[in-house]
């Protein structure tokens, strides 16, 4: 539990992008629009792949949680950074602080498996295509689901409870727009070394692991396409896999600068930058990779825009 006796701060101040309020108008007006987006894409995405029978494989359902779990991870910290950039009181009490962190991280760490499950079922899909359907079951895919979801509940308590065990007593103001562990870390009063530590070795754990796992695989695959001799299949085989492999190195590429990187190297600016590449900008990308790039995703959204055209007009 976090030990209140510790802890003389009650409340942090999140001092977000900018004070000058034409600047805050402007990043308001940006940022509803990403949310908004974000959410519409996602949405959108989850329904097609629900309702439509075509897209009711393995790497749908896949697609459809990940959808599901970037609405969570962009609206842990984008509402409140909206409503901070319209009120003056931008404080955030010291349990709401340690809960935001904690929800997160557990759904970043949920998106680092989740993306990891996705690479085996591509691995599955290339290198053991006539096995496919028998080891990518329904229950197996369930299985992997919650496995994910647990994985980033679970391993996450320990870093947020050593993070907010640790003693403030002195400035409370958070250079950034949501509580994370770096800039909280710069608050305390007390030597932060084997906390940091800490938090580097699980880190190291639950980014790199199934990052690795996620390399592994594509050495696999990319070993097997190679050895299709048309052009057109390999071309195939990869084209299944592009989506994926661009989402893994948008996600991956920040959380490793921002979580396995010295905190010597942190500076407030790059990590406000870095943290709104994965919390905001990534959420909303990944409708777009998962649609644009997938002939069948784009051809389903085709024919239910042809057939609400065509339901207008015979009106």
């Amino acid at each position: 539990m976090i030990r209140e006796n510790q802890s003389f701060v009650t409340e942090f101040i999140l001092l977000g992008f900018s004070s000058d309020p034409t600047v805050q108008c402007l990043l308001f007006l940006i940022f509803l629009f990403l949310y908004v987006f974000t959410l519409l894409g996602n949405v959108t995405i989850i329904f097609i792949v629900t309702t439509d029978s075509l897209l009711q494989k393995p790497m749908y359902y896949f697609i459809r949680n990940l959808s599901f779990l970037e609405i969570c991870y962009t609206s842990v910290n984008v509402p409140k950074m909206l409503v901070n950039f319209l009120v003056e009181d931008k404080s955030v009490s010291f349990f709401a602080c340690a809960t935001q962190m904690y929800f997160f991280l557990f759904l970043g760490v949920a998106e680092c498996c989740l993306l990891a499950v996705m690479s085996y079922d591509r691995y599955v899909a290339i290198c053991s295509p006539l096995h496919y359907s028998t080891i990518m079951k329904k229950k197996t895919c369930a299985f992997l689901v919650a496995g994910s979801w647990i994985s980033g509940i679970v391993s996450m308590l320990v870093p947020t409870v050593l993070v907010f065990s640790l003693p403030f007593c002195g400035p409370n103001r958070i250079d950034h727009f949501f509580c994370d562990i770096p800039p909280i870390l710069k608050l305390s009063c007390h030597d932060t070394f084997q906390i940091e530590i800490a938090v580097f070795i699980n880190s190291v754990i639950l980014i790199l692991m199934p990052f690795l796992f996620i390399l592994v695989s594509y050495i696999r695959i990319l070993s097997t396409i190679l050895r299709i001799r048309s052009a057109e299949g390999r071309q195939k085989a990869f084209s299944t896999c592009a989506s994926h492999l661009t989402s893994v190195c948008l996600f991956y590429g920040t959380a490793m600068l921002t979580y396995l990187l010295p905190k010597s190297s942190h500076s407030p600016i790059v990590d406000k930058l870095f943290a709104l590449f994965y919390a905001a900008l990534i959420p909303m990308l990944n409708p777009l990779i998962y649609s644009l790039r997938n002939k069948e995703v784009l051809g389903v959204l085709n024919k239910r825009i042809n057939r609400n055209r065509n339901l207008k007009s015979s009106k």
